[in-house]
């Protein structure tokens, strides 16, 4: 099977999703899985994982009632907030809901680099584990070091970098996020996903020999076990369509095995995942 790993939905609403500025009026209207399947079925993609873009219960609600209705949505990537002091009342509540396979919060968000060290937020992260719980790890080059503390921290808690941690494709700024990127996939917990990248590129100009360098980084790292193909649909949209999207990265580990390419494109989500 092949699993699309992160991509999102949304009904957009012009106060809550600010963040979709005048340059991103092409993903700024409604994203459903209507829209998503027929593009699913024309680049042979078999199920996805549904990843929270908004920080509230609803939207973990909203995701759940998708998942429910639509069986390509192998699961869900949700958000509570880790900092409450009943968390693991909420996480218990959670529980009951199959598809619900993990949660994230938008550390890149964060004005404080150093946000994932907080104790009241990694008191979350620990209750995590008995709920059998993911936890995706969305944040930029700059607060790399404090990722590298925090997965230190949480040696048995699947956990998973989003976007290869977003590096600026743009400057091809390399050697410290490798350094960082190394370090942390010395933690056989940690995974990561190959997603997010022409939208941290030029959008109109980007060209797939851009990304190479940071690919081969991160599978020299992670290695085939570890790396997930996500499309970061709609988002993808700001730079290209979705099949450009999927041919970066089946373009790029073409020269694998295909057993390794099969991981990649979607054993090790539903390995990492349980889907």
């Amino acid at each position: 099977m092949i699993i699309d790993a992160h991509q999102h939905f949304w009904k957009y609403d012009p106060i809550r999703d600010a963040w979709i500025d005048d340059t991103m009026e092409v993903i700024r209207k409604d994203f459903f899985p209507e829209q998503l399947e027929p593009v699913f079925k024309a680049h042979g993609i078999h199920g996805c994982v549904a990843v929270q873009a908004d920080q509230s219960e609803n939207e973990t609600a909203f995701l759940l009632d998708l998942a429910a209705r639509h069986d390509f949505i192998k699961g869900v990537v949700g958000w509570t907030d880790l900092r409450a002091e009943g968390i693991s009342e909420q996480l218990h509540y959670y529980s009951q809901f199959p598809k619900l396979k993990g949660f994230r919060h938008i550390v890149q968000g964060e004005p404080d680099p150093m946000f994932l060290l907080r104790e009241d937020f990694c008191r979350g992260i620990l209750a995590l584990a008995q709920y059998d719980f993911s936890y995706d790890i969305l944040v930029y080059p700059h607060q790399l070091p404090a990722v590298e503390k925090f997965t230190a921290q949480f040696p048995d808690q699947r956990m998973i970098i989003d976007h290869l941690a977003k590096p600026d494709f743009k400057k091809g700024e390399l050697d410290t996020w490798a350094a960082h990127i190394r370090n942390i996939a010395a933690a056989p917990n940690v995974y990561c996903k190959v997603s997010g990248l022409v939208t941290e590129a030029d959008w109109k100009n980007w060209k797939a020999h851009q990304f190479e360098p940071f690919l081969d980084t991160v599978l020299e790292a992670f290695g085939c076990d570890r790396l997930l193909f996500g499309s970061d649909w709609p988002v993808c949209l700001l730079a290209a369509e979705y099949g450009e999207v999927k041919d970066i990265i089946t373009d790029y580990i073409s020269r694998l095995s295909s057993a390794e390419q099969q991981k990649i494109m979607g054993g090790n989500a539903i390995a990492f995942y349980h889907l």
